[in-house]
């Protein structure tokens, strides 16, 4: 019997499949490497160890900890619904009484699947519900589709959702905080999705979030009624962040190393029944750092399946300008004329085939697409063409494809190269928009003392004969807890099997992580180690440097001649002490 839910989970999950699940990981002999998805790197320095259940970042961020601290993290959310998730993950059964879960987040989750079950209902029951299925079945969408994706309606009127969730004793506040509600400036509260089919949208873990409402019936044809209404901004809910599909498609995504963008809901259902489920959906907005960001984490390949126009000035065009800045090799399925993905597979499957097959690189689109729009053989038909392909040009992030590019727009315009660099230069890319960055970790300022006793933690249990270099008098001087693991290092204590404190086990388990990973010879750890030595006897001289500078300037002050001839004849001990310690 498991004495906590917490060990429960931690017995039965396995750390490299929670962290896998999120992020693409490579076999580094006994543990696991990637790019750390908590800041910018180009080399990988997050590291998983499935002996220790432990994951840490050796890079920019110095984040680390084990499978409860990782979806708290990368999730965003604290301790009780990192909880959740897990024994969600796990099998595990929570008893609901425990204080740790009652947060608000949690609420809102309960409200969202809730609602999810209550317009469920109404497509199978009702009588408009059943004529929203029929065409749903007649736009080529599944029954098993409709169920996998939990497509549901909501009934034209006022408060028929919110009456419901406030008879199963959620407030109004809460109700409207899920983005599900509204309250007029008159005090009326009323739903926010009516008579509308419903899209249920959904995190990492496939907990419903947010909803997608498209117009039916009657409404459909009024100009003034918008064809989607979305969830707002809520506590669950981001649009800039989130993903359609991407819990269903990460791990397709990470087999296939690519993925499939496309516009609606309808599109995603149906490029997913057709045998393509390496597919997510953008939503009609463009794709913003955050969510490239996550999409990183499974693959850098990119095929995009909705309007590309090149010269368009369009949101879409922005995220996929982006994307190209970030490093993504990106193609383009091209669809027949008038068609969006969802209408190519129902009425032409095998075109849709097809063109996946054959998706084009984004460069060869958008010359294919702007060189027949335009006469590259009149004067303003070069400079037209000039003008929208020197701007994708400039985009791209590696000089050696660029000048490839810039070539190859040379010799289709039968114009010098050198020509082509110089208008290159005058290019200024998007003046004037901004895209903000990812947020990034920010590292726990540590202090060099700490980093240099910790360095030489990490070459003791890299090679434990080292430990008789280490003087019980350096021992003595080091910081908890770097000083309980050295102290039981030298008396050769086996710390892998010895019990200790939650703090000491941690901070052991990174440092021998650290260890594993490091490729180091033998014989150039004694030098580093005499290096640490020196360095720390040099900083704690300082230390007693600064504070008998303070103890003078106060003798000073107070004209304690005693104390003060003392106090200089000591400094200058110290000093020389100093100048031998760094000259040895």
């Amino acid at each position: 019997m498991f004495s906590s839910p917490i060990e429960e989970i931690k017995n039965r999950l396995d750390i490299v499949e929670v962290v896998g699940s999120y992020i693409k990981l490579q076999k580094a002999g006994a543990n696991y490497r990637a790019l750390c998805p908590f800041h910018s790197e180009k080399r990988p320095s997050f590291f998983v160890s499935p002996a220790r259940q432990i994951w840490h970042c050796f890079g920019g961020c110095s984040e680390g900890g084990d499978i409860f601290k990782f979806v708290m993290k990368i999730e965003g959310v604290e301790f009780g619904d990192a909880l959740r998730i897990l024994a969600q993950k796990a099998g595990v059964e929570l008893r609901r009484q425990d204080p740790k879960l009652k947060t608000e987040r949690r609420r809102l989750y309960e409200i969202c699947e809730l609602a999810t079950r209550f317009f469920e209902k109404q497509l199978e029951d009702s009588k408009t519900g059943k004529q929203v299925k029929d065409y749903l079945l007649g736009r080529g969408i599944k029954e098993e589709s409709i169920k996998k994706w939990r497509i549901g309606y909501a009934p034209d009127v006022w408060q028929g959702l919110s009456g419901f969730l406030d008879s199963r004793g959620y407030q109004k506040e809460e109700i409207e905080k899920a983005g599900l509600a509204l309250s007029s400036e008159k005090g009326s509260f009323y739903d926010r999705f009516r008579g509308r089919i419903i899209f249920p949208v959904f995190d990492l873990n496939s907990q419903v979030i947010g909803f997608g409402g498209r117009v039916f019936g009657e409404k459909r044809e009024a100009k003034e009624v918008a064809k989607y209404v979305n969830t707002p901004q809520t506590l669950l809910y981001d649009k800039g962040r989130t993903l359609y599909g991407l819990d269903k498609a990460k791990l397709d995504i990470r087999k296939q190393d690519s993925c499939i963008l496309v516009e609606g809901y309808i599109d995603l259902i149906m490029a997913s029944q057709a045998g393509f489920p390496h597919v997510v959906a953008t939503s009609g907005t463009a794709l913003t750092p955050f969510q490239l960001a996550i999409l990183k984490r499974y693959s850098n390949n990119l095929l995009t399946a909705f309007d590309m126009d090149p010269a368009g000035d369009m949101a879409t065009k922005r995220g996929i300008d982006l994307a190209q800045s970030q490093g993504f090799s990106l193609k383009v399925v091209t669809l027949p004329q008038g068609l969006d993905p969802a209408a190519t597979i129902l009425e032409q499957p095998e075109e849709w085939e097809r063109q996946v097959k054959e998706a084009k690189s984004i460069l060869d689109f958008y010359f294919d697409t702007t060189f027949a729009k335009f006469d590259k053989e009149k004067p303003e038909g070069k400079e037209a063409i000039s003008k929208v392909l020197l701007p994708v040009i400039k985009r791209i992030p590696n000089r050696i494809i660029q000048s490839h590019w810039v070539g190859e727009l040379a010799r289709k315009l039968e114009a010098k190269e050198v020509d082509v660099e110089e208008e290159l230069k005058k290019v200024k890319v998007e003046e004037g928009v901004v895209y903000p960055e990812p947020e990034e970790a920010k590292p726990s300022p540590r202090c060099r003392k700490d980093l240099l006793e910790e360095r030489l933690a990490v070459l003791v249990i890299k090679y434990p004969k080292n430990k008789e270099y280490i003087s019980q008098e350096r021992l003595d001087n080091c910081s908890f807890p770097v000083k309980e693991i050295l102290t039981k290092l030298k008396e050769g204590v086996d710390l892998e099997k010895e019990q200790l404190s939650p703090q000491l086990l941690d901070c052991f388990n990174r440092l021998a992580l650290q260890a594993e990973i490091e490729e180091m010879e033998e014989e150039a750890v004694l030098p580093e180690i005499q290096h640490c030595l020196k360095e720390l006897q040099s900083l704690e001289i300082r230390d007693k440097l600064n504070k008998l500078a303070k103890e003078i300037k106060k003798a000073e002050e107070e004209k304690d001649t005693e104390t003060l001839k003392k106090l200089i004849q000591d400094f200058n001990l110290c000093s020389k002490s100093l100048g031998d310690s760094e000259i040895t």
